[in-house]
């Protein structure tokens, strides 16, 4: 019993200090410097877990001082149905609203059956996802795929 209980103590120490890593890691000056050249970010992306790891990266962009001109994710995909008033990502989101656009794919939206009039504010949808992508490399974006 004792064995069990100072397993779960350690595990859940382990979570703990973790979480606390990731919340604080530190970019280093010269990683800092070569994100200034480029101040534009574009994401396209499919899952849930991506689209808040992104929001989460732009957190930790601004938190080690790196000056985001502007920040677009692109969705596609199934998460496209998590985009909805009301969701988890609504709620979630609401931090970013302003700072990050998000275009969503109207072929995935079609495709889904996800009506325009149920997605949550501050959302724009874009004719398709891979175009948006093409638009957002020809205007300079440092682009990542999910």
């Amino acid at each position: 019993m004792k064995n069990i209980l100072r397993t779960l103590i350690v595990v859940t120490l382990m979570i703990i200090s973790g979480a606390q890593v990731n919340a604080q890691k530190k970019l280093g000056q010269e990683t800092v410097a070569d994100l200034q050249k480029t101040p534009k970010y574009g994401f396209i992306l499919t899952t849930e877990r991506h689209f808040k790891g992104v929001l989460n990266m732009y957190d930790l962009l601004i938190e080690n001082g790196v000056e985001i001109e502007e920040c677009e994710i692109v969705v596609k995909g199934k998460v496209v149905t998590q985009l909805v008033r009301d969701s988890e990502l609504e709620k979630f989101f609401q931090k970013y609203k302003g700072k990050v656009k998000v275009s969503v794919c109207s072929v995935a939206m079609k495709k889904l059956g996800v009506a325009k009039e149920t997605l949550f504010d501050g959302l724009d949808v874009t004719p398709t996802a891979s175009v948006r992508m093409l638009q957002l490399q020809a205007n300079g974006y440092n682009t990542l795929t999910y």
